[in-house]
């Protein structure tokens, strides 16, 4: 465990009429304790995962990588500005770490094949095969694999996009050794009921006007699976 308590000053938001101050499960919660070395969250689309999930990121001083910027037709001043809300309560201090989304990896992976142009052994890192050769899927298990064997935080949105089921049992795979470990720790924003069931995650949603624990079978996504293959 590297982080232990994540608290939200209400008290410190810009604005509580723009996005994201406005949504009430960020006006609701002061705090979140996590006591386990998988954090995950799940819920809704927009019910502000992804956007805490970056914050978190950038407020414990990981970088993200970013593509190219575009202009954008309405421009949201506020929506970067949560990290600013946030404290994080470090359990030995800062670590380092990273931060993986399905959009942002295939400009990460492009710059890795242009940096190996000059320096072919960084592809060892990676498995030893560009990752631009790859399907998506078997690039993101690469990476995965690569960069998880190592002390750190470790920051993932949405991570089964690209994965096959078969592949996201993998992923769940690494994500309990490397969670056993003691030196990895993960937050996971996922709509995957696989990635939910890791036997080293503590679950919260984000369905309600707070962010609350929930147990994975009481999860809105494991309840739609079940449906699913009952009637089926």
């Amino acid at each position: 465990m590297h982080i232990t308590k994540i608290k939200i000053n209400q008290h410190r938001f810009p604005t509580k009429d723009a996005y994201p101050f406005n949504l009430p499960l960020f006006q609701n919660t002061n705090a979140l304790n996590l006591t386990t070395p998988v954090t995950i969250f799940t819920g809704e689309n927009g019910t502000g995962k992804s956007t805490l999930l970056k914050a978190l990121c950038i407020r414990c001083s990981i970088h993200i990588w970013e593509g190219a910027s575009r202009t954008r037709y309405e421009f949201n001043y506020y929506e970067d500005k949560l990290p600013n809300a946030l404290d994080i309560q470090w359990a030995n201090g800062k670590v380092t770490g990273s931060f993986f989304s399905p959009e942002l990896f295939r400009n990460f992976s492009q710059l890795v094949d242009e940096w190996a142009v000059n320096s072919p052994g960084i592809l060892e890192f990676y498995g030893g095969e560009s990752l631009m050769s790859q399907s998506h899927g078997q690039s993101t298990m690469s990476y995965f694999k690569s960069m998880y064997h190592r002390k750190g935080l470790y920051f993932l949105d949405e991570p089964e996009a690209a994965l096959s089921p078969k592949t996201q049992l993998d992923l769940l795979d690494l994500l309990n050794e490397k969670s056993g470990d003691g030196d990895a720790q993960f937050i996971i924003s996922t709509h995957s009921p696989i990635l939910m069931s890791c036997c080293q995650a503590e679950l919260f949603s984000f369905d309600c006007d707070s962010i609350e624990r929930i147990d994975f079978k009481d999860t809105s996504h494991y309840k739609v699976y079940e449906q699913f293959f009952n009637r089926i």
